[in-house]
């Protein structure tokens, strides 16, 4: 039998996150466009500066019911033709409200990119908030939350927010509001949040895609370009502090078969010189099947499908001030629940007295810095990035950066980072679990007092 010859790897082509243009509208909105060859589906991010910090008191979720509620009709659609025309032009639409503001998210064939940004425009311009559609809208909120206090993961997140921030911050209580502020939201709130906070002068419009062939800027021009709004003062954002004193919160929830397990605190964002190196050795702890994490506790003890270890940006500041969330989440067997969090604990005081290896290091470089590009594949995932960047006043470089900062960054460098971000005494554990089994196994682990809440 012959055999062909097995192909072989052709030599690496230079690769480096793709720079924007950036410009800005008579209008004063701000536009960054980035010319991507073969992308026929154009990807459309637009930030708007209304972060949750400016929901007025008792109005939590107000934010996100404007951001669902764009799309459901303007001065020229009701909310079924929008829907409509979205559809005949082959666009997707997505919008959602988080702590640095409401990011609207569009998908469109480059040929349909006129119809696709007159759509949008007009959302922006003169949504119609008509109250039957706000109404639908706080009914389907309201019933998606029983579904997210039933969901341990959602519940785990909720309890780390309250345990870590003041009650005063808005950090602290659900982005998307609880029953309680959602069910007093009416189409006169939305009103109010969007007048106050929603304007081209503000705001931010990323667009990615094979732009060859398309005059843009006319397109802008008639489309987003005719978007008017005033000035207003900066939106309120308070500062951030947080309470990591190392404790374990245990919501109960009677005979759980598994633990839903959270560990964080806040650490350094990307403004951070540190922030790469916290990178790297955050992902050689959980950030993938061979990390650390994944090696004992599920390969070895058996204990879990699987634990990670991250760091998300909660908030960015103009003045390069911020914080992000850094955790370990996974999940556990309840009788093993003790257990598990005493080799997790081994493992953060291993990692502190021995450190990484440069083997862990340099699988981490490879895994983080040559997947980029196949990351970087489609518009969405460049328009996301650079819509990132923006919401957390970056350079629009940054992310070019941060990948030859990674591959320069060393084994000594990234445990420095790693141990610096999970430090065993400063350390706030959330178990989501049957309580009467695993809070007395938990007490006698030592690492913080431990209580227990109604699930």
């Amino acid at each position: 039998m012959t055999f062909h010859p097995r192909p072989e790897a052709g030599p690496a082509k230079p690769w480096a996150f793709p720079a924007p243009g950036r410009g800005r509208l008579p209008n004063g909105l701000t536009v960054l466009h980035c010319h991507r060859p073969g992308q026929r589906v154009v990807a459309v991010e637009v930030n708007l500066d209304a972060p949750l910090d400016a929901e007025a008191a008792g109005l939590d979720g107000v934010a996100t019911i404007m951001a669902r509620a764009l799309s459901e009709g303007t001065d020229k659609h009701d909310a079924e033709e929008f829907a409509a025309e979205l559809e005949r032009c082959g666009a997707t639409w997505d919008a959602h409200a988080d702590h640095p503001g409401v990011r609207i998210s569009l998908e469109v064939p480059v040929s349909r990119l006129a119809k696709g940004l007159a759509l949008l425009a007009d959302a922006l311009r003169a949504p119609a908030f008509a109250d039957s559609e706000v109404e639908r809208l706080v009914g389907n909120r309201l019933d998606e939350i029983p579904h997210e206090l039933a969901n341990p993961a959602r519940r785990a997140s909720m309890a780390l927010s309250r345990a870590l921030f003041p009650a005063q911050s808005r950090l602290s209580r659900p982005r998307q509001g609880t029953q309680e502020t959602v069910q007093g939201l009416d189409a006169g709130a939305v009103r109010a949040f969007y007048e106050a906070h929603v304007r081209p002068a503000t705001a931010t419009a990323v667009i990615v895609g094979d732009l060859a062939g398309t005059d843009l800027d006319q397109i802008l021009a008639d489309t987003l370009g005719a978007w008017q709004g005033g000035t207003a003062p900066p939106p309120p954002r308070a500062p951030i502090t947080a309470d990591d004193t190392g404790r374990v919160v245990v919501v109960d929830r009677p005979g759980a078969v598994q633990t839903q397990v959270l560990i964080g605190r806040i650490g350094a964002d990307r403004h951070d010189r540190v922030w790469p190196a916290q990178v790297l050795g955050t992902y050689c702890l959980g950030g993938t099947l061979t990390s650390r994490l994944d090696r004992v506790l599920r390969e070895e003890k058996g204990y879990t499908y699987g634990v990670r270890a991250f760091g998300r940006v909660l908030r960015s500041e103009p003045d390069g001030s911020g914080a992000a969330m850094l955790a370990i989440s996974g999940s556990v067997a309840t009788d093993v629940t003790g257990p598990a969090l005493a080799d997790l604990w081994t493992v953060l005081r291993t990692l502190k007295e021995g450190g990484l290896t440069d083997a862990e290091r340099d699988v981490a470089v490879q895994n983080l810095v040559g997947v980029a590009p196949l990351r970087f594949e489609t518009a969405a995932a460049v328009a996301g990035t650079l819509a990132d960047q923006v919401e957390q006043y970056l350079p629009d470089d940054f992310q070019a950066r941060l990948y030859a900062r990674l591959a320069e960054t060393g084994t000594v460098e990234a445990t420095a980072a790693v141990v610096n971000a999970f430090p065993t005494d400063r350390l706030v554990t959330v178990l989501v679990g049957d309580a009467s089994a695993i809070a007395e196994p938990v007490r006698a682990l030592g690492i913080g007092e431990v209580t227990v809440e109604t699930g």
